[in-house]
């Protein structure tokens, strides 16, 4: 029997490079890896073609405009790739029959919570970034009934740009920095969110909606710098300060934690704790420097 295919577009990004460094532990798949250049989403006739001779069972959605702050100014850029694309990728995978996963964002909170958002919480998001991503997921679930989207939230990993990599580049050209201690949430190590995904493609439970993972526990920005620190054995002072004296263009939810239970019964996938996953992919970073 044929490989089931598994197209991963938006293949650069963090999440898409790490599906590329687990794949081969998945040999009864066939992955095909398609870039921004590969594949611009916003083109529908040509990603309908793409499908048409790809045929995949399923489409692995981490295309997306990251750059919170700079959305900002640039709206109608971010709204076409993580808005209006998403919705001609969901209607080409209806089409085809491709089952459909596409990430989203705690950004589509306000952040005004105290306790973990759950799937089903309203969203009201609070910069352009979380407007644009919310705007996909409507268009998703428009378009592809059957898609499963899942949210994340402060996702690192040894590719790319990511708040480990500032760290570990500012501790070691400065005797001492200022980090945020008032925006709690849970960072998602990209690799392991890659497991998952893969984990829910490989098993007999496909049940569609909207569900939440991150690594377990809770932190702020300021403990995961020191985290970070302290694993590295950096001389690095990290001062805690208020997100009033680091203004940013886009404002930043303040708080971020999602409640992970619904994924973790639908799918039978258990999560690892922040600290084992910061520790894996400081290990990585290591091993190829």
């Amino acid at each position: 029997m044929d490989q089931p295919i598994i197209l991963v577009t938006g293949s650069n990004g963090q999440l898409g490079k790490s599906l590329k460094k687990i794949a081969a532990s998945y040999p009864q798949f066939r992955f095909v890896f398609a870039s921004r250049e590969d594949l611009g989403l916003h083109h529908y006739g040509l990603v309908e073609n793409y499908f048409a001779a790809l045929r995949p069972q399923y489409c692995i959605n981490c295309a997306a405009y990251t750059a919170v702050d700079k959305a900002e100014s640039e709206k109608d850029a971010a709204m076409l790739v993580n808005g209006e694309a998403v919705g001609h990728l969901a209607k080409v995978c209806a089409q085809f029959g491709t089952r459909l996963v596409h990430i989203s964002t705690d950004y589509v909170f306000d952040g005004n919570s105290a306790v973990p958002y759950r799937p089903s919480d309203s969203t009201g998001p609070i910069n352009v970034y979380g407007q644009t991503k919310l705007k996909g997921e409507e268009l998703c679930r428009a378009n592809a009934k059957d898609a499963i989207i899942i949210r994340t939230s402060w996702v690192y990993s040894e590719f790319g740009q990511n708040f480990v990599k500032t760290m570990l580049r500012l501790m070691k050209e400065k005797p001492s920095i200022r980090v945020v201690n008032d925006q709690v949430g849970a960072p998602t190590y990209a690799v392991d969110l890659a497991r998952a995904i893969v984990g829910i493609l490989s098993g007999a439970n496909w049940v569609a909606g909207t569900y939440h993972y991150c690594n377990r526990g809770r932190i702020s920005w300021y403990d995961f710098a020191l985290a970070i620190r302290n694993t590295m054995g950096y001389a690095c002072e990290v001062f805690p300060i208020p997100s009033s004296e680091f203004p940013t263009p886009a404002r930043r939810p303040k708080y971020s934690l999602l409640d992970t239970t619904t994924f973790e019964k639908s799918f039978g996938l258990s999560i690892p704790d922040w600290e084992e996953s910061l520790s894996s992919c400081l290990a990585a970073l290591k091993e190829s420097a």
